[in-house]
């Protein structure tokens, strides 16, 4: 006896489910004592998910990160506000790429980890769920940074109103045991165009911006605090190497000679960041010590 089209969605349905709870269990325990960091998992299978406790989180401390020495201060005062019980605000860091945006999150989460502090990577395309996300974590004792990485979206991406949401609260408070740290290359989160820029007027001396660009500043001013990151110039490319030259026990007397490879180095790339400097540092001391592991 053949099947009715019902009866075939009814079966790959109830299929959906029997995965789901095989290989997602919703009612899974999170051990939040063993784990300072998580990262939200879509399932796909429906519109839910759940959150993936990251044993290897990364072990990048305050003090390896040079250069960014006012960042720094300001993001641990309002980490040390937040995760006091007191006002706090989300956190905007933008700017050039490889300046040490993401390093310094993951420096403050290890900063504060034993003081109650937990951290949520959530992906662009996730946020959708935030409303989910919030709703396992509200109850618990810990402070929650919701952590967004490289963040930008599109006019139509459906995650823009999700944050806009958790930033500025919807019809409820927004929880006091989360905030939003998030990181992107462009200021105000979206596309910028030269005809939206056309629309702004001068009036009585003050610029008042057409409604498209007006729409995009409104998302990116929901963080109460913008740290800005720039490119740095080329001592400060040197120092940062020294810094993780060090770090991988590599002397000074070892740093003229790599002071003149990494400028190469940069040359190469076309680039002098943070990131660039760290990469550097890597090869450097990946070589040397290979060197005298064979001599």
């Amino acid at each position: 006896m053949s099947l009715t089209t019902q009866q075939l969605i009814d079966r790959a349905l109830d299929l959906i489910s029997r995965i789901e709870c095989r290989f997602f269990p919703q009612d899974r325990v999170l051990d939040w004592e063993s784990f300072i960091a998580f990262r939200w998992r879509s399932t796909h299978l429906s519109h839910s998910g759940y959150l993936e406790p990251i044993s290897n989180t990364h072990s990048i401390q305050l003090k390896h990160l040079c250069g960014v020495d006012s960042q720094k201060q300001r993001l641990i005062q309002n980490t040390r506000q937040f995760i006091s019980g007191l006002p706090a605000n989300n956190v905007l860091l933008w700017g050039s790429r490889g300046t040490g945006k993401s390093s310094l999150v993951k420096a403050i989460l290890n900063k504060f980890a034993y003081q109650g502090l937990r951290l949520i990577e959530v992906d662009k395309h996730e946020l959708i769920h935030l409303p989910d996300i919030i709703a396992q974590v509200i109850q618990r004792p810990e402070y929650f940074i919701l952590f967004c990485d490289d963040l930008s979206f599109e006019a139509d991406d459906p995650g823009y109103k999700s944050l806009k949401v958790v930033l500025d609260g919807s019809i409820s408070t927004a929880p006091k045991n989360v905030l939003v740290y998030a990181t992107s290359n462009r200021r105000h989160l979206l596309p910028e165009y030269e005809l939206e820029n056309q629309q702004t007027q001068l009036i009585n001396n003050e610029i008042h911006h057409g409604e498209a660009v007006e729409e995009k500043i409104a998302l990116s001013d929901r963080f109460g605090l913008w740290l800005s990151f720039y490119p740095i110039n080329q001592q400060g490319y040197l120092d940062i190497i020294h810094t993780w030259l060090q770090y991988h026990e590599i002397g000074p007397e070892l740093w003229e000679e790599a002071d003149k490879a990494a400028l190469q180095w940069a040359l190469a790339r076309g680039s002098r960041s943070g990131r660039t400097a760290w990469q550097f540092a890597q090869d450097f001391t990946g070589s040397q010590k290979l060197k005298n592991k064979f001599r």
